[in-house]
């Protein structure tokens, strides 16, 4: 298993088709479009309209260039931020997502994915408990760009860092990341969730004029 992000920025209409479309084909194991909304450490993120993101498990990098090849949901997607994901170490179940999928400790950068399906009785609770550990990410360092996602009850992060020392540092040091996992654990957010550390091995294009994982730093 792999996985991918796609972010873009379109018109509000391609946003609302987007949103409203999810691709069926061989090789995709899961995958979700989403609003996407800065990570700001507020309860309440402003989502942004025209940003849209497509998270996704494929079975290899075939199902993924077949579908970026022609697919017209690929194609809402042409001019924003591509990356291809390889999973390092997953905890939690998702759909798709098979157990032994880590391989372990790896060098460079690293991407991490949050996805849950949120108990709604448990929404602000979450909230608060997100808020604060984006406020800490925002500042760790290491932290590199990250955003949030949402379709509800779908809810995700995806965040960049410049390794996974810094990553880990981050995740379980004493603060309002490991509380937020303590909180969970205690009465879950989500009817289920992942995370996943990823190494990425490839990214194009570009968010707000730059690659937010510049393509030098992948080895």
């Amino acid at each position: 298993m792999i996985a991918s992000v796609h972010i873009a920025d379109m018109d509000v209409g391609a946003a609302l088709a987007a949103l409203r479309s999810t691709p069926a084909r061989a090789g995709l194991r899961f995958g979700t479009t989403m609003i996407c909304a800065p990570l700001s450490g507020a309860v309440l993120s402003r989502p942004s309209p025209r940003r849209v993101g497509f998270l996704a498990f494929w079975d290899g990098d075939d199902a993924i260039d077949a579908f970026l090849a022609d697919d017209p949901a690929a194609a809402r997607f042409r001019d924003g931020w591509h990356a291809r994901l390889d999973p390092v170490r997953v905890s939690g179940a998702w759909p798709g997502v098979p157990e032994d999928a880590g391989q372990g400790r790896t060098d460079g950068p690293a991407v991490t994915l949050t996805l849950g399906r949120l108990r709604m009785s448990q929404a602000l609770r979450f909230l608060r408990a997100s808020a604060r550990a984006e406020a800490r990410a925002l500042t760790a360092p290491g932290f590199m760009w990250g955003t949030g996602m949402a379709k509800p009850p779908l809810v995700a992060t995806c965040s960049l860092w410049q390794d996974s020392a810094a990553l880990a540092a981050y995740a379980y040091q004493p603060g309002a990341h490991a509380d937020a996992v303590g909180a969970q654990r205690q009465r879950p957010f989500h009817h289920r969730s992942v995370f996943i550390r990823f190494r990425p091995y490839r990214c194009t294009g570009q968010l707000d004029g730059r690659n937010p994982l510049s393509p030098q730093w992948i080895r």
